[in-house]
């Protein structure tokens, strides 16, 4: 992908910062628990810092899962603007008799836009398992039991932005991405946006946007800038100053930088920040105070601990106040795993079901010590993905999700060793947070079948899972 610098780059020093400050804070990330892939920062309009992680790239896109949230609430700011809708507009108001249930509770017909916005529709959990479980997702979010009076309590909901997605559509004639490529993504330059698209035509607002790490890096200078770039005003300042504010306690969130309130789809956060937050570390962090942005892509289940260590030094490099020194790595890289090289394969083909959390469907393991592992696609059909030892084999296969531009090949890079009589094979699918880790085993004392232990970084289920093929006279 062609990489385009749309913010001037500077030296810290001359954006009042320690360039030995930053260094002790990339050195930070680097030590740390959390599987950081890329970070920028941002310092009065100029990026300070930005790095990589290899084989991870600054201008690849990258799977944004909640940041996208932020990105549907900038939608429904314009859509206000614009006169489209009120944030006290009815839910039940935009969609037709036979999507509502029929008998509409109290609680549902008070429900409003407002509400969606801000996590606060009443419902007792979040929506979007069981709106995941029919493609119909706008009838079945209306359909369920609002237990509380909308307004009074926090439960994070991304079947809300969802509905605020179906709502804009329905309003604009178009969808959230297209509604948002000539107001916001192209001023941008974020021409690489795409953004996965439900079964019944609605981009998903809740999760699915892939974008790259510069184009957040704007996104944020242009919270910064109160809705203005390039001397246009590209989105109301009274609507980021009230999307980035406390808009309601969320006091039963355990963590405590997800604590400190929450606006209309942003998060506040200690020491007077807000951000745009997303599963396994993506961070649009913001700091007005000191007119900085701070861009994380990761995978870690442990998305505090990126906060905690920009709290312990970019927040003291930012006020001027010594960081603590930690040695920053000549080379920054996530390698491949080490090990022995795998023993010659049989050259047979051992089929899978395919509802393994990797879509794995088949492996062949050849003599020359390679493996041709085979996976569904998202829109259909299967691909094959070749591992060998040594260094990252970089390869090209469909997106991860369906999406609302064009089809595009995703970057995986794999990699093997042999661990005894397993083949280990690693995939990093580079423009998400995933890495799938399959260790395979011929056992001839049952029927000569494969069994795949498999192993995922971080997930939304279950990190593991264990298959055994089909019989070889099925495959």
């Amino acid at each position: 992908m062609l990489s385009v610098s749309r913010l001037p780059r500077s030296t810290p020093e001359a954006q009042d910062l320690s360039a030995a400050a930053l260094d002790s804070f990339v050195g930070a990330l680097d030590a740390g628990q959390p599987e950081i892939q890329t970070v920028t920062v941002v310092r009065h309009g100029h990026v300070v810092l930005e790095e990589a992680w290899a084989p991870y790239r600054a201008d690849d896109r990258h799977l944004l899962f909640s940041v996208s949230k932020s990105f549907t609430s900038t939608a429904i700011g314009l859509a206000v603007d614009a006169g489209l809708l009120t944030l006290d507009d009815r839910v039940i108001s935009f969609f037709t008799a036979d999507e509502l249930p029929e008998t509409i509770s109290d609680n549902l017909a008070a429900m409003t836009v407002r509400h969606l916005l801000t996590m606060t529709t009443g419902h007792s959990k979040d929506t979007v398992d069981a709106l995941s479980r029919d493609r119909r997702m706008v009838k079945v979010f209306l359909g369920l039991e609002v237990v509380h009076e909308p307004g009074t309590v926090f439960v994070y909901n991304s079947g809300a932005t969802y509905m605020l997605s179906a709502i804009l559509q329905r309003l604009a004639g178009e969808n959230l991405l297209d509604y948002l490529r000539p107001r916001l993504f192209e001023p941008l330059g974020a021409t690489e946006a795409i953004w996965q698209v439900s079964q019944e035509g609605i981009v998903v607002g809740g999760w699915g946007l892939s974008l790259n790490t510069e184009s957040l890096a704007c996104f944020g200078q242009l919270l910064l800038q109160h809705g203005e770039w390039d001397g246009k005003q590209l989105v109301p300042a009274e609507w980021f100053e009230a999307a980035t504010s406390r808009q309601v306690p969320n006091d039963n969130e355990e963590n405590p930088d997800w604590k400190q309130g929450y606006g209309f789809q942003f998060w506040r956060g200690r020491h007077n920040t807000y951000r745009a937050d997303g599963a396994f570390g993506q961070f649009v962090l913001v700091f007005p105070e000191y007119d900085a942005v701070l861009v994380t892509t990761s995978a870690t289940g442990d998305m505090q601990a990126i906060l905690n260590t920009a709290w312990e030094y970019l927040l003291p490099a930012l006020e001027g106040k010594d960081v603590p020194v930690v040695p920053r790595p000549s080379q920054l890289e996530l390698p491949p795993p080490s090990g022995a090289a795998p023993a010659p394969g049989d050259g047979q083909t051992y089929r899978f079901a395919g509802s393994n959390a990797t879509g794995l469907t088949a492996v062949r393991l050849d003599a020359d010590g390679t493996g041709t592992f085979t996976f569904e696609d998202p829109r259909g059909g299967t691909h094959e993905l070749v591992c060998a030892a040594g260094p990252w084999r970089e390869q090209t296969a469909p997106g991860t999700v369906a999406d609302a531009g064009p089809e595009t090949g995703e970057r995986i890079l794999t990699s093997a060793y042999g661990d005894g009589d397993a083949f280990v094979a690693t995939f990093r699918w580079v423009e998400t947070p995933f890495v799938a880790t399959l260790s395979c085993r011929v056992d001839p004392a049952a029927d000569g079948r494969m069994t795949v232990d498999g192993r995922l970084n971080v997930s939304f289920g279950p990190t593991e899972f264990s298959e055994v093929s089909e019989p070889m006279s099925q495959s």
